[in-house]
């Protein structure tokens, strides 16, 4: 799993984590608010019964004190009816100061207003009674004015515990919309959250369990077509064994025939080109060979660019008759374990088959650089041995049969170049692998293990 898919990973996780904590977060603050709010509305339930309650009381004890004096016109019952009437309004004052809702507060100015009115009322017809010779008479009989102001208080305190009720109503409904607002953050985080989710499992299928399968195909198709190149290979060398026996006689034959004709008869033409062809089916047979028992490699430390300037040389003036111009890049000195011949060998082999592309005036370039693969044990450093062309290119109908053995396009060749180059490579460690493009050229890179000192 490279860095770039386990940071989208994590980065996917936590957002998921965080939104999911936030759904908790919100529901547990809205069960505090809930408990908050229970609570508030049994409160104000109890203010409202308590404020009717203490209202009545007081009030009634106000109107009690004024019958006793009614009755009993003495100074103790009016300062009795006073101090009721001062406790009265020192509760409506404190009620002032306790309620904070414009509504009750303008309820308690009026009601302050009426119990003054009814107050100055009463105190009118007692100095009117006191001067009057029928005392006591005017209080005896209330004024239309005294009883009017006096149900003014009464009805402005049953308003008073009203709009404290109507206070639980407004909370009731600032609590429904909030309820409101919670559903749909609930809902849009579970949106969220659910979003993420399907993006999380799209990007652990895209990123992990379809390159899995790809490989598992991958590994499936390679362990078939190993099973019939194992099966391809004991038949190759069975039957170039068997070949090489008589073609070893006849070629030996040959060679005391052509000692009995004179050079330059018809006769010596006829036994060189069947000496050459011989030669040709010596090469076919020991390709066979060598692709049906590889040789193991003999590995050994060895610096990447002296592989690519063994084969240079090698290969350099091959290329000058076709005007090939060949460049080795400079690189870092860089280190790996193979075996220098059979490096060279598959190196040579990709050189002459982007000569063979190219044709005549050309360029092929030789480089090495490092990189990171991953092989069977893990990521790890490697170096890259390229041979670059600007050739041909590969067609899309070759390409998918190009490791094939004994599949070419070739006139002459015998299609088993790249299938023995593969196989070198893989008992590196490493892989062959290519990028092509029509009439742009190929470039063929061998993947080798790093040694790192």
């Amino acid at each position: 799993m490279n860095f770039g898919l386990k940071f989208r990973l994590t980065a996917l996780v936590l957002v998921m984590v965080l939104i999911g904590a936030l759904i908790a977060l919100v529901t547990i603050n809205f069960e505090r608010q809930e408990a908050e709010l229970r609570s508030r509305l049994n409160q104000l339930e109890s203010e409202s019964y308590s404020i009717s309650e203490q209202f009545k009381d007081r009030l009634r004890g106000v109107s009690d004190r004024l019958m006793r004096y009614r009755t009993e016109p003495t100074e103790a019952n009016w300062r009795e009816f006073l101090i009721a009437g001062h406790s009265l309004e020192s509760w409506i004052d404190s009620q002032d100061k306790a309620h904070n809702t414009k509504h009750e507060q303008d309820i308690l100015q009026q009601i302050d207003a009426a119990f003054d009115s009814y107050l100055d009322n009463v105190q009118a017809l007692r100095a009117a009674s006191v001067s009057s010779a029928e005392t006591n008479n005017l209080l005896l009989v209330p004024s239309s004015a005294t009883t009017q102001a006096y149900r003014r208080v009464s009805d402005m305190g049953q308003e008073l515990a009203a709009a404290h009720l109507d206070l639980q109503s407004q909370i009731l409904s600032n609590a429904q919309n909030a309820l409101l607002q919670l559903r749909v953050s609930v809902l849009s985080l579970l949106g969220l959250l659910f979003l993420f989710g399907v993006a999380l499992a799209m990007m652990v299928y895209r990123d992990m369990i379809t390159p899995l399968q790809i490989r598992l195909l991958e590994s499936e198709a390679l362990a078939e077509r190993r099973e019939k190149l194992a099966a391809l290979g004991l038949l190759a060398a069975g039957v170039a064994h068997e070949i090489r026996n008589p073609l070893t006689a006849i070629k030996a034959a040959l060679f005391i025939q052509k000692k009995k004709l004179l050079a330059g008869s018809p006769e010596r033409d006829d036994v060189d080109a069947v000496e050459r062809e011989i030669v040709r089916l010596e090469r076919i047979v020991n390709d066979f060979l060598q692709f049906a028992r590889p040789a193991e490699p003999e590995f050994t430390v060895i610096s990447a660019d002296l592989l690519l300037l063994e084969a240079r040389m090698f290969c350099a003036p091959q290329m000058e008759r076709s005007n090939i111009e060949m460049i080795l890049e400079p690189c870092e000195p860089m280190q790996v374990r193979a075996d220098p011949a059979q490096c060279k060998q598959v190196l040579i082999n990709l050189i002459q088959n982007a000569a063979d592309s190219i044709g005549q005036n050309g360029k092929i370039t030789l480089r090495a650089r490092a990189d990171r693969k991953s092989f069977g044990n893990g990521d790890q450093p490697v170096v890259i041995l390229e041979v670059s062309d600007t050739g041909k290119g590969i067609p899309p109908e070759v390409r998918k049969r190009l490791f094939d053995p004994f599949f070419t396009t070739k006139d002459n060749g015998t299609g088993l170049g790249l299938s023995i180059a593969a196989r070198i490579v893989q008992k590196h460690g490493g892989e062959l692998q290519y990028q092509t493009e029509v009439n742009r050229g190929t470039t063929f890179g061998i993947i080798l293990p790093r040694i790192i000192e």
